[in-house]
């Protein structure tokens, strides 16, 4: 989850803010992956210089004010997501390591057999100043570098020892112009600049550099002077074939652009956003996905759909599951991924695995993903990340083109994710001719015409966010909704736990009877999505019972309507409406009064909406 970044530039000997100012540039973008510490580890002399601060990356520009100007050819930088040790100063990265302290190193994931390692590098008289696991990566690389004499053979017999998920990078000063990484199971891109050369978590540590990038594949190491990537694997044997692509995104993606966070400014890109996903995907009057290349014959013979992913994902796919069964008429799991291969699932070669994940490092879904390689199953990735492990592991991959996605709470990336498996839906349906061409030409004109009904809502905002001011003292919200309306209730409550930290519930109307109605008293809001008056089965009918229900009950009833639905009026306090649409599509529109409404009531309580307490943006550790 932690963000790392490392610069190698031309030895001089010459002081440059370069090093410096490129490692706290990359970790300014990254620090959506972690921010209880951040610091930057650099070459002066023959010594290694370490500066780092607990606490937002605030904390360490300040400490680094006016020594920013080094010698060093060479800058590694992390900022935390704490998983072993507190949040200090002595627990933040980089890690010094050595007798002498001779080599700094940083660290994304965790080491399972830290203990054991730690307990024979103390044996062997290496000084322990945190409480890391990180730390006993950097006295091994250390001790091995003491025997190997080159940084690289030291990487890669430490890589051998570990167990667990691991991205390292490390600077040694008998090295001073390289940077030397490895990596499995955790996310590094390496970014090809003219006389210097980068690494990263992802391509927002280097993109306002260099749009040229350099995939790494799993159990590899990465050595990067200025003029040079050389890559091996962990059993010493050169790689020849890594794939190099260019980054579609600018710097200007990940800056927010007058807006009051990053994901307000995120939430007003949607239109675009889901504009972007499904630009380009029809062609000679079909719907081509070019990223999909499993076999249309295989794909022919699936009686089976397991979607995998993890928080909004999870949700994202619960919402698409409708769709596909009634489109494909082939029945669909929606699995939390960190709970599907400790289950035993029913999983043949005919089962096509979905996999949704926006940055594609998702821990918890890349171990879904294997496993269901494992036993035969066709994966289809839905990513937002080019380049990330989910992707390249799977069998095809959809990728979003909603640009970067800077706050840790997800809205473009989860509206792109629910559009892309709309189109995968629709590709099935168009292979397996479960539709006709026509009736797929409708559905794709429909969707097509959602960012401009997106636009629509972000326009008429004004009314969720004077609720929000309203009810910014509120200590609990709860959300209903029916058909794909629920999904859409259980991750309105999701964005308001994760960014307000307040309790919010989501659930199917029709449970509301069942016993979570004993929740509700006397002013207790209550958002209501209801479906459109011409729903499935008289949905809209039933859900307008359940308003009647709470509101009976002292709830204040909170209602997301389709235009012209006057049914609701009688018993809503406050009707938000969303343009007509497809009853499947809706949830790309309800969604978006949620999302505003969490924004703006935690914005109203003071509190940072892009980096809330103890999240990180992307989890990749299980």
């Amino acid at each position: 989850m932690c963000g790392i970044v490392g610069y190698a530039g031309p030895v001089s000997g010459a002081p440059s803010p370069r090093p410096v100012d490129v490692a706290l540039q990359g970790l300014a973008r990254l620090e959506y992956r972690g921010y209880d510490s951040a610091g930057v580890a650099v070459l002066d002399g023959d010594q290694v210089r370490v500066d780092k601060r607990a606490g937002k990356l605030a904390n360490l520009r300040e400490a680094l004010e006016g020594r920013r100007e080094t010698p060093s050819a060479v800058a590694i930088g992390h900022t935390r997501w704490a998983t072993h040790g507190a949040p200090t100063d002595g627990n933040a990265h980089p890690h010094l390591g050595g007798r002498e302290q001779e080599l700094a190193l940083v660290h994304n994931g965790i080491i399972e057999n830290f203990a054991a390692l730690r307990a024979e590098l103390e044996a062997d008289g290496y000084p322990f100043l945190s409480e890391t696991d990180s730390e006993v990566a950097a006295h091994l690389v250390a001790r091995e570098m003491e025997t190997a004499g080159d940084l690289t053979e030291a990487m890669r017999r430490t890589a051998g020892r570990l167990e667990g998920a691991f991205t390292l990078l490390a600077v040694h000063r008998t090295a001073p112009g390289t940077v030397v990484a490895a990596r499995r199971n955790s996310p590094l891109v390496v970014g090809l600049g003219e006389g210097e050369n980068f690494l990263g978590s992802d391509v927002a540590a280097f993109v306002d550099a260099t749009k040229e990038a350099l995939e790494v594949g799993q159990d590899q190491v990465v050595t990067v002077t200025a003029d040079s990537v050389d890559i091996i694997d962990f059993e010493g044997t050169p790689v020849t074939d890594a794939k190099r692509y260019t980054i579609e995104w600018d710097a200007q993606g990940a800056q927010k652009g007058g807006y009051a966070s990053f994901m307000a400014k995120e939430i007003h890109e949607q239109a675009s956003a889901v504009a972007d996903t499904l630009r380009g995907r029809i062609e000679d009057g079909k719907l081509q996905l070019d990223e999909m290349k499993i076999d249309e014959a295989v794909l022919r013979t699936i009686d089976k759909i397991v979607v995998v992913a993890c928080g909004t994902a999870a949700n994202a796919g619960a919402v698409v599951k409708y769709a596909i069964e009634h489109w494909c008429r082939i029945p669909v799991e929606v699995e939390l991924a960190h709970e599907f291969r400790y289950r035993d699932p029913v999983v043949t070669e005919k089962t096509l695995v979905v996999a949704i994940s926006q940055s594609g490092e998702t821990m918890d879904t890349l171990m879904a993903v294997r496993h269901a390689q494992e036993q035969g199953a066709k994966v289809v990735a839905i990513c937002n990340t080019r380049g990330s492990t989910i992707p390249r592991e799977a069998d095809a991959a959809l990728y979003l083109h909603v640009g970067p996605e800077i706050a840790v709470a997800s809205t473009k990336a989860y509206l792109g994710q629910i559009a892309a498996c709309f189109l995968l839906g629709l590709f099935l349906a168009q292979v397996r001719g479960n539709l006709y061409p026509d009736e797929i030409a409708q559905q794709m004109e429909d969707l097509s015409a959602i960012p401009e009904k997106i636009q629509e809502v972000l326009d008429s905002s004004d009314q969720v966010e004077r609720l929000a001011l309203e009810m910014k003292d509120a200590t609990s919200v709860l959300f209903l909704g029916r058909h794909v309306g629920y999904p859409t209730a259980m991750e309105g409550a999701l964005k308001l736990k994760e960014i307000a930290y307040i309790h919010a519930e989501g659930f199917a109307a029709g449970e509301l009877k069942h016993g979570p109605i004993a929740l509700v008293d006397e002013g207790q809001p209550v958002f209501v999505i209801v479906p459109s008056p011409g729903g499935r089965d008289s949905l809209h009918s039933k859900v307008v019972s359940n308003i009647q229900e709470v509101r009976a009950r002292g709830a204040r009833t909170l209602v997301i309507a389709e235009e012209g639905d006057e049914a609701v009026l009688p018993y809503a306090d406050e009707v938000i409406r969303y343009p007509r649409t497809r009853a499947l599509f809706a949830p790309l529109l309800t969604v978006i009064p949620l999302q505003i409404f969490s924004c703006e009531l935690a914005t109203a309580k003071g509190l940072d909406v892009d980096q809330p307490r103890n999240l990180a943006k992307s989890v990749t550790v299980e």
